[in-house]
């Protein structure tokens, strides 16, 4: 059962959960700033694609579910540069060193299992001063929401594919050696346990 669940309910869920109005105005915001060859970590199902502009020469899509991918597929024909889908963890990644300009990553260090591996994995690909464009949520400064995030996110992560309501984005960041260059917070509309918003720019 949990394998049709994962293979088959699961894939969607995620698609249409990402589609809100409010997340793409948020990818509206930031993810026109990538430049150059470009990993997108957590590609899903291609819904970060048609922000992006004609200042990538190239992206790389990485996610570990195939079923996303396939979705992400039928939208690369639209895209105004190559794409190359690659359906691998983000902890081990097949790509060379030093050989991306800009690493973007939506909704995805959230279910990452590995944080460290996949945050040591773009530092490697990343070229020296290349940024990370980030969108993520996460831990709440609100001692009320944190407590209630801490106690859901058993429970929630086995539901939502892995998915951890309580990592705080920026300290896993500067962890994984990282300068936050800029950095917004705030929660989104919705249940603030889930809602909880980090956006902004790292560098190498």
């Amino acid at each position: 059962m949990a394998n049709l669940y994962n293979h088959y309910v699961l894939p969607r869920l995620i698609h249409y959960a990402m589609k809100r109005d409010d997340m793409a105005r948020l990818r509206a915001a930031h993810i026109p700033a990538a430049r150059g060859v470009v990993l997108d970590v957590g590609i899903g199902s291609g819904l970060n694609l048609p922000f992006y502009t004609g200042a990538v020469t190239k992206l790389y899509g990485v996610d570990r579910s195939p079923q996303l991918l396939e979705r992400a597929g039928s939208l690369t024909a639209a895209a105004p540069f190559p794409v190359e889908l690659l359906n691998q963890d983000a902890d081990r990644l097949s790509l060379a060193n030093v050989c991306v300009d800009t690493v973007v990553v939506t909704w995805s260090l959230c279910s990452i299992a590995n944080t460290t591996g996949a945050l040591s994995e773009m530092r490697r690909v990343l070229k020296p001063g290349g940024a990370v464009i980030f969108i993520e949520h996460g831990l709440s400064p609100d001692a009320g929401v944190r407590k209630w995030q801490d106690r859901l996110t058993p429970v929630w992560r086995r539901c939502a594919g892995g998915c951890h309501l309580n990592r705080k984005t920026d300290d896993l960041l500067r962890g994984a050696g990282f300068t936050i260059e800029s950095l917004q917070t705030g929660y989104l509309a919705g249940p603030r346990a889930l809602t909880f918003m980090y956006e902004g720019v790292a560098r190498k």
